[in-house]
Order: structure tokens, then C-alpha cells, then sequence
């Protein structure tokens, strides 16, 4: 079982623990010097997402508005060209 464990961490889990330990330590001082918390974190990640989202759709509804204009130019002709070949043999 301990072989396991160990295996797992990659170290025993003494040293695993006091290797988070400092890390965390570490860590938490430099966020703490620029002013970063994790709850600002989860909120700037969210807010990424949220304006991900709706910019998403705005891409879309541009995309719509792209295809009429260029089918209230397209189709017409589209129509008018089918019609004058028409009569014509293939």
C-alpha cells in the first residue's frame, strides 16, 4: 500500500507535504504582493467566459447580417441569369 502512495506522489508523502507546504508559502506570498486573491480569479475567469459568450453570439448575428446583404445581391441575379438561360439548349 505505502508502495503506492508513494508512487502516486512521486516522493514519500512526508516530503510531498512539506514540498506543498513551501510551494504554497511561495505562492501565496507573490499573489499577496500583487495584490491577487483567488475569488478575483474565479470572477476574472467568469467574466472572460461571460464576454466569450456574447461575443460569440454578436459574431453570429454579424454573420446573419453579412449573409442578407450579400443574398439581396446574389439571389436576384442568381434568378435573372437562370431565366435568361432558360430557352437555351444545354
Amino acid at each position: 500500500m505505502t508502495g503506492r502512495v508513494t508512487r502516486f506522489l512521486g516522493d514519500t508523502p512526508g516530503r510531498t507535504v512539506v514540498k506543498l507546504l513551501v510551494l504554497s508559502f511561495i505562492v501565496g506570498l507573490i499573489m499577496s504582493a500583487m495584490n491577487w486573491y483567488p475569488m478575483d480569479m474565479l470572477y476574472a475567469a467568469r467574466d472572460f467566459l461571460e464576454r466569450l459568450w456574447e461575443t460569440g453570439f454578436a459574431a453570429f448575428g454579424r454573420f446573419g447580417q453579412y449573409l442578407a446583404l450579400g443574398a439581396v445581391i446574389v439571389v436576384p441575379i442568381f434568378v435573372v441569369v437562370r431565366l435568361l438561360n432558360l430557352g437555351r439548349p444545354s
